[in-house]
Formats: C-alpha cells, structure tokens, sequence
C-alpha cells in the first residue's frame, strides 16, 4: 500500500514537470533546457526534444515516472539539484571522441607501414640496378627494352628520391 503511494506521487510529481516546462531541448553545452519559452533560432531541429502540443513517448513517460518515484524520497529533504552536465551525453561523447582517436591512429599506422614498405622496395629496385645487370622493362607498346646508360641513371635518380622521401 505505501508503495502504490510513492509510485502515485512520483506519477503527479513528473506530470507537475511535465505541464510546467513546455519546451525541452539540449543546448550547444549538451545540458537539457526545460522552459515555457522556445529555444534560440540557432538551436537543430534534432535538438529539440519536446514542444508545446506534443506528448512525451510512452516508454520515456515510463522512466520518468519511475525515476520520479524511486527518486521522491530521496530528494523530499534535500535542496533541488542544479542543472547540470547530462552524463549519458557525456559518456556518449567520451566513447566518440574514443573511437574518432582509434581510427586516426589506425590511419596513421596504415600510412606508416605503407611508407616502409616502399622504403623496401625502393632500397631493393635501387640494388638491383647498381648490381651491374642489364635491366629490361616493357614499354607503352608491350615491347621489352633494355635501360641503356642515360636511363639507367634517370631510374637511379628517381629511385633515390623515392628513397630520400620514403625512408625518413
């Protein structure tokens, strides 16, 4: 019977809330805004979480209710608490900003394994043309071609930037 009391009072205190703070959305801080008046122009269409004429979701309606019932006693003696920092938006953006430093450090991983892996090739192609072997390698028309002088010092030069650029 007592509890059937706490969860009524629990229920009229959250539709007191309710009929009180018309307009709720969340601010550029991520703090929820309760107020008879309509958020700034610059607040998003998806930041607003309720308006006058609409009705609060059954399953959230729920939890307040609950939430208001589980909370009344506790709150009956002590002083209303401020408005302060949404912890599961908190949490959430923690999580984001998490998973945002994961991938840029997997992208910098990617690009750093890549640059070594070039650093090697680079260093082997460079081996193979200061071995002294001839070095043949097919032309625009599918032909072979052997690298004669000039070109086998132009490819050395390019290799060597290659390796200045990669290798560092």
């Amino acid at each position: 019977m007592n509890f059937k009391k706490l969860v009524m009072l629990g229920a009229l205190c959250a539709a007191s809330v309710a009929a009180v703070a018309q307009w709720q959305w969340i601010d550029k801080d991520g703090r929820k805004v309760f107020s008879d008046r309509a958020p700034p122009p610059e607040t998003p269409e998806k930041n607003i979480l309720r308006q006058p004429g609409s009705r609060v979701p059954g399953a959230q309606a729920a939890a307040t209710a609950a939430t208001g019932a589980a909370s009344a006693p506790a709150t009956a003696g002590a002083a209303p608490r401020p408005a302060g920092v949404d912890k599961e938006l908190e949490e959430k953006k923690k999580q984001a900003e998490q998973a945002d430093a994961a991938r840029k450090k997997a992208e910098e991983e990617k690009f750093l394994k890549t640059k070594a892996d070039n650093c090697t090739r680079a260093k082997q192609a460079k081996a193979g043309l200061d071995s002294g072997i001839r070095v043949v390698r097919t032309n625009e028309k599918g032909e072979r071609e052997i690298l004669d002088d000039a070109a086998r010092a132009a490819e050395t030069q390019r290799i060597q930037d290659v390796i200045q650029s990669q290798c560092n």
